[in-house]
């Protein structure tokens, strides 16, 4: 299924905004596209459907909430919204819960996918790493501000130097970038240690001021 959408980006006005990105800087939410438009309803029944089969859960329409989310989501998908305002519609949807079971691993997946879509001119860590962040908001398990920072982190191609703050994908290590080899890779030490680690530049994200 093609889930490729050609992406227009936002106003340059909201650069410097509440979440904190630096003027001239947009975040990946403010692209604007029919993100949706492929995805008629029958095509998110089916993959509610799987969901149900691989968890062993009886698939069913809620009776109280599926027709009004169906018709909500055929008014929606053929329009042209922001990747932010498309990721909260999942999110509504998936807290309305028009089936029975496994809303938010329907819609979570759907943001999953959009996302992959839009990062697919980058290294594959760093997508899996995005569309990831996009599914645990819709799923509900992650606030949209982290989900704005780490999107924006990962669109970043950054040019890393001696001295630069690093962290991993997941910031579970942070450290100082030491130097760089001849093949491209960086020699970085995580904070606390004296331990030299090898790592590829789309591996790491550069730690910004008060993250």
């Amino acid at each position: 299924m093609p889930d490729e959408t050609e992406i227009r980006p936002g106003g340059e006005d909201h650069a410097g905004d509440a979440h904190g990105e630096r003027a001239g800087q947009q975040s990946p939410l403010q692209g604007r596209a029919a993100f949706i438009k492929n995805w008629d309803w029958q095509l998110v029944a089916s993959l509610n459907r799987g969901s149900c089969h691989r968890g062993k859960a009886l698939h069913g329409n809620n009776s109280e909430t599926h027709e009004r989310v169906r018709r909500r989501w055929d008014e929606r998908r053929p329009r042209e919204l922001t990747l932010g305002e498309t990721l909260d519609f999942l999110l509504e949807c998936h807290r309305s819960a028009p089936f029975l079971f496994f809303n938010g691993n329907t819609f979570g997946e759907i943001a999953r996918r959009v996302i992959d879509a839009i990062f697919i001119e980058f290294p594959p860590g760093r997508r899996r790493e995005a569309a990831s962040l996009g599914a645990h908001y819709v799923a509900g398990v992650l606030d949209r501000q982290s989900m704005d920072e780490g999107l924006s982190a990962l669109a970043e191609l950054a040019d890393f130097k001696p001295g630069d703050r690093v962290k991993t994908m997941r910031g579970s290590t942070r450290g100082v970038v030491l130097r760089l080899q001849p093949d491209g890779r960086i020699v970085w030490q995580p904070d606390g240690t004296q331990s030299q680690l090898v790592a590829l530049p789309e591996s790491l994200l550069r730690e910004r001021k008060g993250a």
